[in-house]
């Protein structure tokens, strides 16, 4: 099987209590160490990225994002699927051919753009089936659904989104900061897998709970990266 075909698959026939957990590298050195701690497939972090080089979040540029990419994927051997943001302004066709240049399986597209201004529903779900497309089987889509990141939180809003997305051929949808209380309400009403966000710190429900809630996969978004420079600066207190 084709890397393509391993994640594919890994979001087909999940138990309940076994969502597919996908940690969020943001260089090579962090891949490495997730792939050696036997995860099967891993899922850049734009955030994550953005810090790793510098720059805040949103604001990485192309080029560098997929550099960025691109060296992830070459450093492992499983999976890589790459949060691109809202795919900086590139014509679906450039966005897929250089997607697959970097390795990438995968990539996470957002619906909301400019600092968290939701894009017409419509428009978007016509923009992902253009991405889709261009992808033919070569990509896993997973669209987000912003309306609890950046709009009113109405959980009807967000299906009636996601629907537009899987319509036009979106493989998985992401309803980033949808309360875990609501998880149930979105399982019944959204075709096809969701992605849920956890917090690595044990703040929230774990992988397993929101599993058990209906997600089908768990992302952390920056959260790992996080997580490391907190122990990176409790060493430097150490040291000093």
């Amino acid at each position: 099987m084709s890397k393509m075909e391993i994640f594919r698959s890994l979001h087909k026939a999940r138990l309940p209590d076994d969502p597919l957990v996908l940690p969020g590298p943001w260089d090579a050195v962090s891949a490495r160490v997730f792939e050696k701690a036997g995860f099967p497939a891993l899922a850049t972090p734009s955030a994550g990225v953005a810090a790793s080089l510098g720059y805040e979040d949103g604001s990485t540029p192309a080029d560098e994002m997929f550099a960025a990419v691109a060296r992830i994927s070459r450093a492992v051997d499983v999976p890589v699927s790459a949060d691109v943001e809202d795919g900086y302004g590139l014509a679906p066709e450039e966005l897929v051919e250089r997607l697959l240049e970097a390795g990438a399986v995968g990539c996470n597209l957002e619906d909301s753009h400019g600092g968290g201004v939701l894009k017409d529903p419509g428009e978007h779900a016509d923009w992902l089936a253009e991405v889709r497309h261009a992808a033919g089987d070569e990509l896993f889509v997973n669209a987000r659904v912003d309306v609890f990141s950046s709009g009113d939180g109405n959980p009807e809003r967000a299906i009636e989104r996601a629907a537009l997305y899987v319509a036009a051929g979106a493989d998985c949808i992401y309803p980033i900061g949808a309360p875990a209380n609501v998880l149930p309400l979105l399982r019944s009403g959204i075709q096809g897998p969701i992605n849920m966000y956890a917090k690595p710190d044990g703040s929230g429900p774990s992988p397993t709970e929101l599993g058990e809630l209906g997600a089908t996969r768990v992302t952390f978004g920056p959260g790992l990266l996080r997580s490391a420079a907190r122990a990176l600066r409790e060493i430097s207190e150490q040291l000093r």
